[in-house]
């Protein structure tokens, strides 16, 4: 169904209950300003995203072979800085490439979106071209699959090469995603019950180089247990479904403190599996908690619900994502830690406000129907709105298909096809005059790679591809919930 402004407010006030409502003006939270229907929908699904990221992507077309470097996050000038194949981010951008492959394809526009966001419908890349898009910005990373030095395997694949296989059956991408499985599976210790995250980790404060001493172990780790139930599913594996289930039953022992906060990393004795430390790589402290470990903690265990319908996960998902929003500012949009110190400089942290939203949005889907899912729709909403109003890059960018410099003969002779514009026009973006010296090719701003005090690089306040990724991962689990048109709250 399609609501104007008025009706999407009215059809909310009948779904959400009393108790949401009040939530609204708890946890810092203060209502300064009326309900704006049409705010998150516009963010999500406007025009400028898709056009931000077709600008970035089709520039590998010029080259005559797929690409091997990838973007990471932006610089000072909002312009990105590439990674190579195989760094561990590699698999966002053209995860994020799949998503809007998605919305063109099982989300048709005409039939799914709010009809208020698209002004310009009809200048829109065709699916197929979006598709060559997918398949060129993935042609490299197959390889990856091979890799048993980390575990970042999972976020390297997944991303695309399950879209890649839900809506195009490729199998190439099916073949990737089960020796990705395979490969991460092969880090899984019996003594410990937990796969190895990381073989070595360097700061300028510990050192850890001998894998047969130390078992490193992050929270991060749990996102990718969703590839290894996923192929244990479509392999009729249980070994496979077996390793990840005792992986996420081990971070929840080791990983949790008694507040519901999170450690980023933990050190397991590789004889005992007993613990020998828990620490940080980048958060402010060994005790504080991580602003993007804690939303990797509520995403993860969610993921790890679906599969298992352990009710233990559900609710370890939702008492992370409690501190989460409990810790909040009163801006909404969280710091890169929750216990670091806040003054003018302390930076934020988009990427782990989008990963926590879409946690809490499984939660919501989990729990549809009651109270309690509609508490963590509108925080989830809540997060997002925050995020657009402070840290979306409100550049204006835009489709146009424009006639190429020379026109083709079209029968009879003499008659140049120009008419209804339909012949060889070029698919092009274009700035908006007000706002192209303030181009940013991130969708968001406002991300922290690592600020932790002795990391040997920090990283604040720029663009980063997973929240861009997270992000447009939030919109197509909205209209795959049918949310997109009935989904706003009071801000």
């Amino acid at each position: 169904m399609h609501l104007d402004s008025n009706a999407i407010t009215e059809h909310i006030t009948k779904r959400t209950s009393p108790e949401l409502w009040a939530s609204n003006r708890v946890n810092g939270f203060k209502s300064t300003a009326q309900p704006s229907p049409e705010q998150v929908t516009k963010a999500l699904f406007s025009e400028s995203v898709e056009a931000k990221l077709w600008t970035v992507a089709a520039r590998a077309l010029s080259s005559s072979n797929p690409p091997v470097l990838y973007p990471e996050y932006t610089d000072e000038r909002g312009k990105y800085v590439y990674r190579t194949l195989d760094f561990w981010t590699s698999g966002f951008f053209p995860g994020s490439l799949h998503l809007l492959l998605e919305r063109s394809t099982r989300y048709n526009r005409s039939a799914r979106l709010p009809t208020h966001v698209d002004d310009n419908p009809g200048t829109r890349p065709h699916p197929l071209q979006l598709e060559y898009l997918c398949r060129w910005w993935t042609a490299n990373l197959h390889q990856n699959a091979l890799k048993r030095d980390t575990h970042d395997v999972g976020f390297m694949i997944a991303p695309w090469a399950m879209k890649a296989w839900e809506l195009k059956r490729d199998p190439a991408a099916f073949n990737s995603l089960v020796m990705a499985a395979h490969s991460l599976a092969s880090r899984f210790k019996a003594v410990t019950q937990c796969l190895r995250s990381w073989d070595i980790c360097v700061t300028n404060r510990y050192k850890f180089t001998d894998p047969s001493l130390d078992f490193l172990v992050i929270i991060d780790n749990m996102l990718n247990l969703d590839l290894l139930f996923w192929a244990a599913k479509e392999t009729s594996n249980s070994a496979l479904y077996d390793i990840a289930l005792a992986h996420a039953r081990t971070t929840q022992k080791h990983h949790i403190r008694k507040d519901n906060s999170t450690f980023h990393v933990v050190n397991l004795d590789v004889e005992t599996g007993n613990v020998k430390s828990r620490f940080t790589n980048q958060g402010y402290s060994d005790d504080s908690c991580w602003a993007r470990g804690q939303a990797w903690g509520i995403l993860g265990f969610m993921q790890t619900f679906h599969w298992t319908r352990d009710l233990s996960f559900l609710n370890t998902a939702k008492d992370l994502a409690d501190y989460f929003i409990a810790h909040l500012p009163a801006d909404g949009v969280p710091y890169w830690d929750f216990n670091a110190p806040v003054t003018e400089a302390c930076p934020r942290d988009t990427s782990a406000a989008m990963i926590a939203a879409c946690g809490m949005l499984l939660i919501y889907k989990e729990l549809m129907g009651s109270h309690e899912a509609n508490h963590y729709l509108g925080q989830a909403i809540k997060l997002v709105n925050r995020v657009v109003d402070k840290f979306m890059d409100h550049e204006l960018l835009r489709f146009e298909a424009k006639p190429p410099a020379s026109q083709v003969s079209v029968y009879p002779d003499g008659c140049i096809h120009e008419e209804n514009g339909d012949g060889f026009d070029i698919l092009q973006t274009v700035h908006d005059i007000r706002t192209a010296s303030k181009a940013c090719e991130t969708i968001l701003g406002g991300a922290t790679i690592n600020n932790y005090e002795f990391a040997p690089r920090r990283w604040s306040n720029h663009g980063l591809v997973y929240a861009d990724y997270y992000f447009l991962l939030f919109g197509n689990l909205i209209l795959e919930m049918g949310l997109d048109d009935s989904m706003m709250i009071i801000q």
